[in-house]
């Protein structure tokens, strides 16, 4: 089963070119992925690994820092995530993939850095202001919750990732790293990268509510969904609001399941058909989705049967991690030597 995964993208290996970056890039594990995590960042490692050096990793220890009260359901987390991830065609044949907690020395780096990071470019991130606001139900008055830049910058710099793919508002966290990076050379000579950002769109996906999708909003469509669930959200997802009744004309730019999926899994001749139908009443909401379903349906089936094949022997996901975990290991020892040595420990 191991050299089942190992091998299940060997068809579509592509060779890098003399433009291939070092990456480096993250995930928490809060469950099982939906279209939002699909779309703001799975897919996005997938497209990059063909022509890149890729480190992808599952942040469990990033994870603790706001949900460390919670942490029972954190290797079940893990194994959903990675069952997403390789159904979705991450290859672990073209990454280093791998779970943040097995590398040690990301901790010891961290430590490292935190002697020479000033508290004031903790407190001064605008997104950690943020997050204290938006997770106020939580008490995240914790060290490590403070010191998550820290932490993200050793994820980075212990691997001299040359390239972290960012959507706009990560650009703080990411320029906290780049602080960090050049106080360490400045300190104690050349031994770390400056990563520089890959500027990713991180679309916002409505749920089935037209809010943003979410786990804790209840809303979310997930990759692993049955046949089933999967098409009674989409008939029930929330179209134009104005739109009341059968014979109501509607507008498809107030329309989440336009704006949302429509565009993504629809021809320009098929989006301008349902426009035309929604505009003028010509067709209902259930006709509109039922139409949008069949079309992702051809899609999203492949990564559902793939899922399940992969799910079958859960041990064996761990395996493969333990292989990435072993190529990373290697390059981490590496750069904790020239750190050490740097530091005179």
């Amino acid at each position: 089963m191991v050299r089942k995964i190992l091998d299940c993208h060997d068809s579509r290996s592509e060779s890098r070119n003399d433009q291939s970056k070092r990456i480096v890039s993250g995930i928490r594990p809060t469950g099982k992925s939906h279209l939002g995590n699909y779309f703001g960042a799975l897919q996005n490692w997938v497209e990059l690994q063909k022509q890149n050096d890729c480190f992808f990793f599952i942040a469990d220890w990033h994870a603790l820092t706001t949900d460390y009260q919670n942490s029972s359901e954190l290797s079940k987390n893990i194994e959903e995530l990675v069952l997403d991830l390789l159904s979705c065609g991450l290859n672990p044949k073209k990454s280093t993939f791998f779970i943040q907690s097995h590398i040690k020395e990301h901790s010891e780096l961290f430590l490292l850095l935190s002697m020479i990071t000033p508290v004031g470019w903790l407190e001064r991130n605008p997104t950690y202001k943020d997050q204290i606001q938006e997770l106020s139900a939580k008490d995240i008055t914790n060290l490590g919750f403070l010191g998550y830049p820290v932490l993200q910058a050793a994820d980075i710099l212990i691997y001299q990732g040359e390239a972290v793919p960012v959507g706009r508002d990560q650009l703080p966290y990411l320029e906290v790293c780049r602080e960090i990076a050049r106080r360490a050379n400045h300190l104690y000579g050349n031994i770390f990268k400056e990563p520089q950002p890959i500027l990713t769109q991180s679309p916002l996906i409505q749920g089935t509510d037209g809010r943003k999708m979410s786990k804790s909003y209840n809303n979310a469509i997930y990759l692993s969904d049955s046949e089933e669930d999967f098409k009674k959200k989409i008939i029930t997802f929330i179209t134009d609001p104005k739109r009341q009744r059968r014979t109501d004309p509607g507008d498809p730019k107030d329309c989440p399941a336009f704006q949302n999926f429509h565009k993504r899994f629809m021809n320009q001749e098929e989006q301008a058909e349902i426009y035309k139908g929604c505009t003028t009443a010509s067709i209902g909401c259930v006709d509109c989705k039922t139409k949008l379903y069949h079309n992702i349906h051809p899609w999203i089936f492949p990564i559902r049967e793939e899922r399940k094949r992969l799910s079958k022997d859960r041990k064996s996901l761990y395996t493969v991690l333990e292989e990435g975990a072993q190529k990373a290991r290697k390059i981490a020892s590496k750069t904790m030597e020239i750190v050490r040595a740097a530091f005179h420990l």
